[in-house]
């Protein structure tokens, strides 16, 4: 007899419940975005449509990951704006530094199927 039984993570057609992997997906797809610039906006439209299905410590991570992506672009039009009078360059640096570090720890708690301790944070 073959074990053809879903996994508990597994819903219909394959579908990955929002959860660790989901959520770890998400963060990875932000920082490939840094070389295919589109993989961000799937992310976003990931974190968007899982919020509301996810368990306490995800849902932190799905609000943290939304969040990242409106700041950053804030922070991506302002360097683009300042890069008119050379400052921008450095902001924008300053923001892709950002950026990874915040998908970074997103990705070390969630490892750990721990919250972010603070989603609504504009820093890390």
């Amino acid at each position: 007899m073959s074990d053809t039984a879903p996994r508990p993570n597994d819903g219909p057609s394959g579908y990955v419940e929002p959860g660790k992997d989901n959520v770890q997906l998400i963060y990875i797809l932000y920082l490939v975005g840094f070389v295919i610039g589109i993989t961000v906006l799937i992310g976003v439209i990931m974190a968007y449509i899982n919020r509301g299905q996810a368990s306490g410590w995800a849902q932190s991570h799905y609000t943290y990951l939304i969040r990242t992506f409106w700041i950053g672009l804030l922070y991506g039009i302002a360097s683009f704006l300042l890069a008119f009078i050379i400052i921008g360059f450095a902001t924008a640096v300053l923001t892709a530094i950002w950026m990874i570090i915040r998908c970074v720890k997103g990705l070390q708690f969630a490892g750990r199927r721990d919250p972010v301790p603070n989603p609504e944070t504009w820093l890390w």
